[in-house]
């Protein structure tokens, strides 16, 4: 029993030892433009939501969802966030598949995570995906602007609606409009 608890454990080294030769010698691909494969894909995504589980405080929005936050949600949105994630006028951004992994479109895509969550991930950023910590330029009061517009893309009320419209020259989505987000689960 000791020799075979031995063996399960050299294996295991060697296994370990063969992943870290196989990066220290360049063989993983770190092209930003390459299509992740779907098991990066769903370890990434899985390890991230269980990050924000973890580490994001279960707070709520001390910033009302009123017409006039909503559209400085917007403006913000526009100003900082558009070149990535797609503008109001509802086409995926230029740089969507310039980044690995991809940036999601959140205009095309909207998010269904709580407010905590997508504060958390604005607030703090996402390590390896060029998703900068968003509390080192904007004001806590402009983050939660933010995220109360992200959380809300497609049910906005009426008179921020018409701001969208008249600023973008479409209308602003609405519930169910969209297909999912294009990160797999």
């Amino acid at each position: 029993m000791r020799n075979f608890i031995l063996g399960i454990i050299i294996a295991l080294l060697v296994l370990v030892l063969c992943g870290l030769a196989y990066a220290y010698l360049g063989f993983f691909s770190t092209n930003a433009d390459a299509t992740p494969p779907r098991i990066e894909i769903r370890i990434a995504n899985k390890a991230l939501d269980a990050s924000m589980e973890r580490h994001a405080p279960r707070v709520n929005n001390p910033v009302p969802p009123t017409d006039e936050n909503l559209i400085d949600g917007i403006k913000i949105y526009t100003m900082n966030c558009a070149l990535c994630h797609g503008g109001l006028d509802e086409k995926p951004s230029q740089l969507a598949h310039a980044f690995y992994p991809p940036v999601p479109q959140l205009i095309l895509h909207p998010m269904d995570d709580p407010e905590w969550h997508i504060n958390y991930a604005i607030r703090t950023g996402v390590r390896y995906s060029g998703m900068p910590a968003w509390s080192k330029a904007l004001s806590e009061q402009d983050i939660w602007k933010l995220t109360g517009f992200l959380s809300r893309v497609e049910k906005l009320p009426p008179g921020v609606k018409d701001y969208w419209k008249k600023t973008s020259g479409v209308d602003a989505p609405s519930e169910g409009s969209h297909k999912e987000g294009m990160d797999e689960d």
